[in-house]
């Protein structure tokens, strides 16, 4: 099965509640076999079979009735550009595309379902949906979940809950998370006060591409930090209430921008969308930089772009992309001169 690498994903379209600052919710569930050891101590064989058992899942009728049709795609046999390229639409993980051995991912034809097999856990269920929509997401992942419950022997205590490779998981098995883009708390310097507070009552804050990475372009993860003692409703409903104080938050600090300084705001939005359209070379974080600029451009009236525009660009600029697009390797020179012209093109047919 080949990658449909040019496929934009659900998330991308860059409307619903909170959008604004919300840029989109995921839903991931961590499940494990009964009869088979934790990935990480598994013979090849073993993962063979349990890809086999996945595959053999997705076609069930109950299943597809709940999530469309569903394709298995073999890491193993994907270029470590498409790989690359998962990673950079939050389809699977940093970790996954590293890791050898007979891996695998289920995609949904929209891509808001996508199924890690043989990650840290068996399965990893992910739904990925625009804006604020973690309860939305939620209904789905669970439907999706009995579903394929009722065709896989999931490991299950009913004192400790889902069996999970690492500790915290245990439990619900649910890590909810949402994206968001936080640029008036930033230039006002609230950020670091606004996101510690949430690490205080239990939430996690992480970088753009979730653990382990580095916040970019104003983007941060927050997610729920512990699965154990807590139901899947409370779970959801302590991280929405993050994500709506968070949102709320934001807004402030992007009105206290507009009426203290003005036209700090308009010229920062201006130049971005200046050597954005204008501009011959761009670097992968100078770019997202500027698209930063530009959301909030959008989301404070500035400019007539969509928000969903702008989240294509944001993949559209990576490295793997540029090179799936051009056909070729390419070095970091190279890819900077492609960037800027596909940016250019792209502002052009959107304006």
């Amino acid at each position: 099965m080949r990658l449909n690498w040019q496929r934009e994903s659900r998330w991308m379209e860059g409307e619903g509640p909170h959008s604004d600052v919300v840029v989109s919710s995921r839903i991931r569930l961590a499940r494990n076999l009964s009869h088979l050891p934790f990935p990480g101590f598994m013979t090849p064989s073993q993962e063979e079979e349990m890809i086999r058992l996945a595959e053999s899942a997705i076609q069930r009728d109950r299943v597809t009735n709940v999530a469309g049709k569903l394709e298995l795609i073999p890491l193993w046999e994907l270029t470590e550009l498409e790989k690359q390229l998962l990673v950079e639409k939050h389809l699977i993980s940093p970790e996954l595309a590293r890791a050898r051995g007979k891996k695998a991912v289920i995609l949904s034809e929209d891509e808001a379902f996508s199924i890690m097999i043989n990650e840290e856990d068996h399965l990893r269920i992910q739904c990925l949906l625009p804006a604020l929509r973690l309860e939305e997401g939620w209904e789905k992942s669970d439907a999706l979940d009995d579903a394929l419950g009722e065709e896989l022997d999931y490991a299950f205590n009913e004192e400790k809950g889902y069996l999970t490779a690492c500790p915290t998981n245990v439990g619900t098995g649910l890590r909810a998370s949402t994206m968001v883009h936080l640029p008036g708390l930033m230039l006002t310097r609230q950020a670091g006060e606004v996101l510690t507070a949430l690490t205080k009552i239990g939430i996690a804050v992480r970088g753009l591409y979730g653990e382990g990475t580095e916040a970019q372009g104003n983007f941060f993860q927050i997610s729920n930090q512990i699965s154990l003692g807590l139901s899947e409703e409370e779970i959801i409903k302590n991280l929405s209430a993050a994500a709506l104080r968070l949102a709320d938050q934001e807004r402030q600090a992007r009105e206290l921008l507009k009426q203290q300084r003005p036209y700090f705001l308009e010229d920062r939005v201006g130049r971005a969308y200046g050597i954005l359209a204008h501009g011959y070379i761009l670097s992968s974080q100078e770019a997202l930089q500027l698209l930063s600029d530009l959301r909030l451009g959008v989301a404070t009236g500035f400019l007539p772009l969509t928000l969903g525009k702008i989240n294509q660009l944001m993949v559209k600029i990576q490295p793997s992309y540029l090179q799936l697009l051009y056909g070729r390797e390419m070095n970091p020179w190279e890819r900077d001169v492609c960037r800027a012209r596909l940016v250019r093109e792209f502002l052009k047919e959107a304006a």
